[in-house]
């Protein structure tokens, strides 16, 4: 039997140097750039095989597509699926656990880089004429921060989160973690596990690694915020509803913070009325942690091995 392979919002994925190749080669593809919410059912109506990175897949698209088999997720988070109902009519649903690590706690370093340095402003500034004005060999606007010695709290030491610890301790960081679930005490040093109240408290920069969850939306809110040194750096490029967006905002912009960086928001893409916009000190960036093309391609041959493992008879990366 020759499969027919729907992917729903490509793409992200592939826009044009990350070819299907391997996919094609395991049924019959159809792909499709973007498709809204109400799109689901009739474009999935003849498919055995649905794949998706962020279009959802409810409980009535599954309930209403009598040929679906397998739903493969392009991406870590699985949450666009309803894996229940997907279980029920014995459809497995997979994820990509692992094809980003390196990517996004590259990013995490760029986003915080970038806060200490301003380079992206500074380089605005000399082709605006304001380094030739100032006469002199050097200057800069606000203050230049050091990493070494200072303290990097991760919240969410999984494989992102450990990566990022690495990359702070690489630099002279002093790592906190705090996770639910610890796992194995890293090699270097200084390191510690903290509590998430304390990990605010004594952070000069606080990294968002973990998971969404129904437990955690918000979970960086308004109390939180007061915890944290009017000197600190809040870093996210995990899930946007993990922060309080109007907390952060008005931190921000009363100078309880020193600076935030987000690749995510709440509701993506951004809607234009995000108090983040317009907050002081804030860099936002439209979700682009994940998309190397090294990550893509590991991304694009993983999902393709969960397909090629189900259409033997295995199971791999199963999350319902």
């Amino acid at each position: 039997m020759k499969y027919k392979i729907v992917i729903l919002d490509g793409y992200t994925l592939n826009p044009g140097d990350n070819p299907w190749t391997e996919m094609e080669a395991l049924g019959e593809l159809v792909v499709f750039d973007r498709t809204s919410p109400a799109q689901v059912i009739e474009r999935g109506a003849t498919a055995e095989i649905l794949l998706t990175n962020k279009t959802p897949v409810d409980r009535e698209a599954i309930d209403r597509l009598p040929r679906l088999e397998y739903i493969g997720v392009l991406a870590t988070g699985h949450n666009i699926v309803d894996g229940r109902a997907a279980a029920a009519r014995g459809i497995p649903v997979t994820n990509v656990p692992e094809y980003g690590t390196r990517s996004v706690a590259q990013f995490v370093f760029a986003l915080l880089l970038e806060l200490c340095h301003r380079a992206g402003h500074h380089d605005l500034e000399v082709r605006r004429g304001e380094w030739a004005r100032r006469g002199d060999f050097s200057f800069w606007d606000g203050p230049l921060v050091e990493l070494a010695g200072k303290i990097m709290a991760v919240v969410g030491f999984g494989r992102i989160g450990r990566r990022v610890g690495e990359l702070a301790h690489a630099f002279g960081m002093e790592v906190l973690a705090v996770d639910p679930d610890p796992g194995p005490r890293p090699a270097y040093g200084p390191f510690a596990w903290a509590g998430l109240e304390q990990a605010c408290a004594r952070a000069d920069v606080l990294s968002l690694n973990c998971a969404l969850t129904a437990g955690n939306r918000g979970l960086v809110n308004a109390r939180l915020l007061a915890l944290m040194k009017p000197s600190a750096f809040l870093l996210n490029a995990a899930r946007g509803p993990l922060v309080d967006e109007a907390a952060l905002a008005a931190a921000l912009n009363a100078g309880a913070l020193a600076g935030a960086a987000l690749d995510v928001v709440s509701e993506e893409p951004i809607r234009a009325d995000n108090p983040l916009l317009s907050a002081r000190n804030c860099l936002l960036t439209p979700h682009i942690a994940w998309a190397t093309l090294e990550a893509r391609r590991r991304l694009m041959h993983e999902a393709a091995e969960n397909l090629r493992a189900f259409l033997a008879g295995d199971a791999r990366n199963r999350v319902n």
